[in-house]
């Protein structure tokens, strides 16, 4: 059983400033316990491949530390590189062995024997929808085919941390679902620490238990998405279909239903009284949760008008 509170990423003030002059992170502060599915969001150019090539020892800060279950990648990045897999949006393979050989390639670098690696690769192809396709060379295969083998390469030796970029570009939507529950079965089961980096918001709320938002090198805010929803919007906006509304009531248009701000959710029971005694039958009531979306949106324009004073 794996130490749930345990943190095995961590970054303490972690900057880049690369010899252009350009400051590619600034300041991240960022702590990740075991088994966590982290969403490391922002848009192109936020920072995001900076960050993993930091954690990972292919880049060293300019100021600041990280680690890995303890290890500074900057110090031993092969220990580092010996417990995390790492899957970039573009896979980089051997077009003229086929998947299964490339595999085993793969698997002999790790230094796992070639009995153990064909177990363990033939169990990943199968969760991710290739095992049919392991005798074909990468040549033959498609965007979203090298990519879920891309992803068997990374967990070959069952890493501790698996770092992501972008892990469904390409893929059609049962691939995608393919690997997004490999993901989270790896997450609860195995207690393996996914780091995904993305610019999908609506993707990462699916997949994600917690996020940093970053942009322009500066993380926003991190936390799940509770704690970063408390950060810019308060009370609770309750969404309620009713044939008769109390006129001071203050509502809102929502698509079919009304929306009325409240303060708290358990003030939701009230205002469904309010409406039946005032004559009204409502067929519907429900609360609407800020997506990440609006969420993320919320923190940027909250950062300007931040900084514009």
């Amino acid at each position: 059983m794996y130490n749930k509170s345990m943190n095995v990423v961590t970054a303490e003030n972690l900057t880049k400033i690369y010899p252009s002059g350009k400051k590619a992170l600034n300041g991240v502060n960022l702590s990740i316990e075991q088994g966590e599915i982290f969403g490391f969001l922002g848009p192109n150019g936020a920072g995001k491949t900076t960050a993993v090539k930091l954690l990972n020892g292919m880049l060293t800060p300019t100021e600041g530390t990280c680690s890995i279950h303890d290890i500074d990648p900057a110090v031993s990045p092969e220990k580092v590189h010996a417990i995390c897999g790492v899957v970039t949006e573009h896979a980089q393979m051997y077009n003229n062995l086929t998947g299964l050989e490339n595999l085993l390639f793969f698997g002999s670098i790790f230094g796992i024997g070639e009995t153990e690696t064909k177990r363990r690769a033939f169990e990943i192809l199968e969760h991710i929808d290739l095992l049919d396709a392991r005798n074909q060379k990468l040549g033959e295969y498609s965007t979203g085919m090298r990519q879920r083998l891309s992803l068997a390469r990374a967990m070959l030796h069952n890493p501790k941390v698996l770092f992501l970029d972008e892990p469904t570009s390409g893929l059609d939507p049962e691939s995608a679902q393919s690997v997004n529950n490999l993901i989270k079965s790896l997450s609860q089961e195995t207690g393996t620490t996914v780091f995904l980096c993305t610019h999908q918001l609506r993707y990462a709320q699916e997949i994600c238990t917690k996020y940093g938002l970053i942009s322009e090198g500066s993380l926003i805010a991190t936390g799940e998405l509770k704690e970063l929803n408390s950060l810019v919007f308060s009370g609770v906006t309750a969404l309620i279909k009713a044939d008769n509304y109390p006129p001071d009531l203050k509502i809102h248009p929502h698509g079919e239903y009304m929306s009325v701000n409240v303060s708290s959710y358990e003030e939701i029971p009230f205002l469904v009284r309010r409406i039946v005694d005032y004559g009204g039958n409502v067929f519907h009531v429900e609360e609407r949760k800020p997506s990440l979306e609006e969420i993320y949106f919320a923190l940027i324009e909250k950062r300007g008008a931040k900084n514009d004073k």
